[in-house]
């Protein structure tokens, strides 16, 4: 009689592991610091931009209108007040942008999920603005693979706990897998799950982590097509 399952349910990230998402906050970003370059450095206005937006997440949490309300904040300091109406206009125009852009769902994403579907809970676990996931979960097209859709205000240990234990056998019978060592993997492997880190080419600075060593319970892919043969060589143990 074959072995049960180490794994009953897998859990994936949405933005920059199923689809493109950073390359539009660097674009709006790029666009932003093109309206300041007259104010303030623009070497300098990244740094100022990100330093606005970890003090506002606390406020406004993560996403497309956290980032928006963010970009106004910093440029009326780096102004002192002196904004002028077309860059602020600019600026809100540029997140209404952001809101509409399409959904590139990346390479293997609809494969690996539809080879896994059958066999495993899928459940997809995203944090950010409800109205935009919600938008983008519907225009992927892959919403229909998944058992369960979370969209968390933040990712850590508790969350991971408490969203295996509703969906799933509990965090030592799932995996999660996602593109931020800081929000996907460290936090699940915290709570007892397996985590498998895809990196993108990019992450914002927020996400940034160093990988565990000697954590028996990582795995690295280079992209989501490797997903399948992980989870497999995981479950021979």
């Amino acid at each position: 009689m074959p072995a049960a399952p180490r794994l009953t349910t897998i859990g994936f990230d949405a933005d920059d592991t199923l689809w493109q998402n950073e390359q539009f906050y660097q674009t709006t970003q790029a666009h932003f610091i093109e309206l300041l370059k007259d104010y303030a450095d623009p070497e300098q206005l990244p740094d100022r931009l990100l330093k606005v937006m970890l003090r506002n997440i606390g406020a406004y949490g993560f996403g497309i209108k956290s980032f928006t309300l963010s970009m106004v904040e910093t440029a009326i300091e780096v102004t002192e007040g002196r904004a002028p109406a077309q860059v602020i206009q600019e600026i809100l125009a540029a997140g209404r942008e952001m809101a509409r852009h399409p959904v590139e769902t990346l390479p293997f994403a609809r494969e690996t999920l539809e080879a896994l579907a059958g066999r495993y809970r899928l459940v997809l676990i995203t944090k950010g603005d409800l109205f935009d996931q919600e938008r983008k979960i519907a225009e992927s097209g892959l919403g229909e693979l998944f058992e369960a859709v979370e969209i968390v205000s933040d990712k850590n240990r508790s969350t991971y706990q408490r969203v295996f234990d509703r969906h799933g056998d509990g965090p030592h019978r799932s995996l999660m897998v996602g593109n931020s060592l800081k929000s996907d993997i460290l936090p699940a492997i915290a709570a007892g799950s397996w985590g498998i880190f895809v990196p993108h080419d990019l992450t914002w600075a927020y996400e940034h982590a160093e990988a565990p060593q000697g954590e028996a319970r990582f795995r690295q892919a280079a992209h989501l097509g490797e997903i399948a043969g992980l989870i497999e060589e995981i479950e021979r143990g």
